[in-house]
């Protein structure tokens, strides 16, 4: 009393080697057996009712758009994890780089490619393979106290923040070394004239290998004008004012066409926009050292952060840049700044205190006077005069008397062009 399809293949394809008989509820099989054909499965069409249909119609849509809302939210969470400390827009066009690749292109990181040294960190040329871009590597120092906290804040600071006269950041690394041990560092593009430190103050070995590393004034005014622009757009075009906390030449790098380039961002703080008080991100409790000479007096006396601290800052690094004198010279004490040394020497001859190796350069064009959109005329002294004044200004131990950033920049910019007029008449 068997029942169902016979199947065709293997034992049942010969009909000698089985009976049927007997089994009137089987079907198919070969045709020796003579068994009727089996009956076709037929396909129930289930009925919705309307309401069932609705449902339906707007249920999966909107399991769809919850389902693409929540692969969304896992990719940047993801993501966020994955990129930290900071993504930038340079970033996503470079992969992410190993512990081994930065080991490599630094030559292991040997002294030789050393190019500067910092107190959380050093920093190594390198070259990046395989399109052999050079390369800035600021590798952390893991065990100096502070230097993680620096770290982070470097990161949050260049994390959306682009100009011409900031150093551009490629990318960064978070990572562990060959011994296991915690590995950090910033990759930047590198800046083939080193720093503004290593030009108006060189050592031996570099006055020997480069007998002409010397600034020439308008050089040494395009630079100040550079970092003036820099500062402007930290203080006030980014979307949370930055103050950079340690303006002094070795922050600042100088490019192939000798273009300022502000870099070390590792002490910066974000200015709230709540009643203009500085506030600390999660990223940046680093307190508040700066350099001595170039730190803003009120921060010893525990004062607020604020951009007139920055200010203060560049002021010193202007009339440096001028006069050739570093602030912590021994010639200076603490009754004797240079800024007494500049202000005092603002009632007579300004010409003495010019860095002597472009004061020759000053006195082969100090005869040469140019006209005023006023009509009248202004000598090489008269100008030298103005810029130490703004240097004066910004230096001033008193917050309220230093001037706005913006002001600086325009003074400098009026003072250039005034300069190139020079240049002009001496050409013709």
């Amino acid at each position: 009393m068997l029942e169902g399809e016979v199947p065709m293949d293997g034992i049942f394809a010969n009909s000698s080697a089985f009976s049927a008989l007997g089994n009137g509820k089987l079907c198919g099989g070969i045709k020796a057996l003579n068994l009727s054909s089996c009956p076709k499965p037929t396909k129930k069409k289930a009925k919705l009712s309307t309401p069932i249909v609705i449902v339906i119609a707007i249920t999966i849509p909107l399991a769809i758009v919850l389902l693409l809302i929540s692969a969304y939210a896992i990719h940047r969470l993801r993501s966020s994890k994955q990129q930290l400390p900071f993504t930038s827009a340079a970033e996503k066009q470079n992969q992410k780089l190993s512990y081994a690749e930065l080991y490599d292109s630094t030559n292991g990181f040997s002294s030789e490619n050393l190019i500067g040294e910092g107190k959380y960190g050093s920093v190594y040329k390198g070259v990046l393979k395989p399109d052999e871009q050079m390369v800035a590597v600021k590798v952390l120092k893991p065990h100096q106290h502070g230097a993680h906290k620096s770290f982070l804040v470097e990161c949050a600071a260049l994390r959306n923040i682009r100009h011409r006269n900031l150093v551009k950041i490629i990318t960064s690394c978070s990572s562990l070394d060959f011994k296991q041990n915690d590995f950090k560092a910033l990759i930047f593009e590198y800046v083939p004239n080193g720093s503004l430190e290593n030009w108006l103050h060189p050592s031996s070995a570099e006055e020997e290998g480069q007998s002409l590393m010397k600034l020439q004034l308008i050089q040494r005014l395009n630079i100040a004008i550079d970092i003036a622009s820099a500062l402007d757009y930290l203080h006030n075009h980014c979307g949370t004012p930055i103050i950079h906390c340690d303006i002094k030449p070795s922050n600042i790098l100088l490019s192939d066409d000798f273009r300022a380039l502000v870099s070390d961002f590792g002490l910066a703080k974000f200015l709230s926009s709540i009643e203009g008080k500085s506030h600390q991100h999660q990223s940046s409790s680093v307190a508040i050292k700066g350099t001595v000479g170039y730190v803003a007096p009120e921060y010893g006396m525990g004062g607020e952060v604020s951009t007139q601290g920055d200010v203060y800052s560049y002021g010193i690094l202007l009339l440096e840049l001028f006069t050739g004198k570093r602030p912590t010279d021994s010639m200076f004490t603490e009754d004797f700044s240079l800024h007494s040394y500049v202000k005092t020497a603002l009632s007579h001859q300004i010409m003495e205190i010019v860095d002597p190796k472009i004061s020759m350069e000053a006195e082969s064009i100090a005869g040469i006077i140019t006209k005023t959109s006023k009509g009248g005329s202004i000598s090489q002294e008269e100008r030298y005069l103005s810029m130490f004044r703004i240097g004066v200004s910004c230096s001033s131990e008193i917050q309220r008397d230093r001037m706005n950033i913006k002001d600086v920049l325009s003074g400098l910019q009026a003072i250039r062009n005034e300069f190139v007029q020079v240049n002009e008449m001496r050409a013709m």
